[in-house]
């Protein structure tokens, strides 16, 4: 009878409400998927074990990038010192309505000689772009950095006909230290630095700018596994060397610094951690006086990169 809603067929019922029809859902599995990824592509395709393990084969090393796809400096003072220390940024970005002042004018003017795009946008969208950062009305983009593969180091030496040095970092959190050592680094002559994956500082914003610019010039490797790591330069010739508080050896009579060598720095006040102390071939010593009981990271590394530079000539 006209206007039963019980009579067969007419509203079918299902766990998400009546729907009239086939409606959208019929409409929704004839849709395309996309593109089929090509075999080598899927993971458990077996076009794709080959590859991997013919990567492995050759020697093939996979580049690594940080998380995420971009970190914020916000701030007028952060956005100049960034930009004056040559951290690579991507865009600046104003608020409408910025006050103009001295800073925001420098900004203005160091990006334009370093060809960094500007952009004008609401309060609002830069409150929500960098997560609500005090900014001032001045924020700049930088892409994530991309870290290079352990053994790259090893090839970097080879390229240039030098016997390799690397510094490689244990237990290192802070990315200020972190900079300072890529700085040192760079100023001594190593081949890059290396950082573990976790429980580490990456390169940040903050380390680009502690680095005063070293950061463009010697890589930074991350390592999955630190030991592991180290156990492949040793396997490659490699001496590996940690500096710690206790050490057999004083640095000032260290006499194997003119060959292949890693030097292992750690945080000040843990050290090096047990299994990397452990794995290290001598561990050596910064004479100190006035009852100094460590250095940060920064210095130590420093103070040893010149040592070590002294006796390479």
């Amino acid at each position: 009878m006209p206007g039963n809603s019980q009579r067969k067929g007419a509203i079918r019922k299902s766990g998400k409400g009546p729907t009239v029809g086939s409606g959208g859902q019929v409409r929704r599995g004839l849709e395309g998927r996309g593109p089929t990824p090509k075999a080598k592509d899927r993971p458990y395709h077996q076009a794709h074990k080959k590859a991997k393990k013919a990567a492995k084969a050759t020697g093939a090393k996979p580049r690594r990038r940080t998380g995420g796809d971009a970190e914020w400096v916000a701030g007028r003072n952060s956005v100049v010192e960034a930009l004056r220390e040559g951290v690579p940024v991507t865009g600046l970005y104003v608020a409408e309505g910025a006050d103009r002042d001295a800073r925001l004018r420098e900004a203005f003017k160091l990006a334009a000689e370093s060809g960094v795009s500007l952009m004008e946008v609401g309060k609002g969208e830069l409150d929500r772009m960098t997560g609500g950062a005090v900014h001032q009305g001045l924020a700049a983009r930088i892409p994530a950095y991309e870290y290079a593969h352990p053994a790259d180091l090893l090839d970097r030496a080879a390229e240039v006909g030098e016997k390799p040095l690397i510094v490689a970092l244990d237990q290192i959190t802070d990315p200020r230290n972190l900079g300072a050592v890529v700085r040192s680094a760079a100023a001594f002559g190593a081949h890059g630095v290396v950082i573990p994956e976790r429980r580490a500082a990456g390169m940040t914003a903050s380390a680009w700018k502690s680095s005063a610019g070293a950061a463009a010039r010697i890589p930074v490797a991350q390592a999955g596994n630190l030991v592991r790591a180290l156990k492949d330069y040793q396997e490659a010739g490699c001496m590996v060397v940690g500096l710690a508080a206790d050490g057999d050896v004083d640095l000032t009579t260290f006499d194997l610094a003119d060959g292949p060598l890693v030097l292992v720095v750690g945080a000040e006040g843990g050290g090096l951690s047990r299994l990397v102390s452990e794995t290290c071939d001598q561990l050596l010593s910064i004479p100190m006086a006035n009852q100094v009981e460590s250095l940060n990271a920064g210095v130590a590394a420093g103070v040893a990169l010149y040592a070590v530079a002294s006796i390479r000539g």
